[in-house]
């Protein structure tokens, strides 16, 4: 599945009886929530002990991505805009690849 076509179904989960301002507010939270719901598990593995659920964390970014392509659609934005745009400022920022050098004297 390509990432287009995952907001377009994504879309078919969503309540659309929102108006546009209220929609981007939702998704926006939404995407908070669930980062911050995949964070706290990964603080649970590191600092308490808990053991690493990759289940759960698949599942907790998967809420993410759903978060994702609705507020990108309620601002007209395609995901693959979206990932391709961000591989292009990271080809800029990086070229073939991350070093640390290229982090620490980074133009863009």
């Amino acid at each position: 599945m390509n990432l287009n076509d995952y907001q377009a179904k994504a879309a078919s989960f969503a309540n659309h009886d929102m108006d546009v301002e209220k929609a981007i507010s939702v998704w926006a939270l939404g995407l908070c929530g669930e980062s911050g719901e995949t964070a706290d598990h990964i603080k649970k593995w590191i600092g308490h002990g808990h053991d690493l659920d990759l289940e759960k964390i698949k599942k907790e970014l998967g809420d993410v991505l759903w978060y994702l392509a609705k507020l990108a659609d309620s601002l007209d934005i395609p995901l693959e805009d979206i990932a391709a745009g961000n591989i292009a400022k990271l080809t800029a920022r990086y070229g073939d690849g991350f070093t640390v050098e290229k982090s620490r004297n980074r133009v863009a």
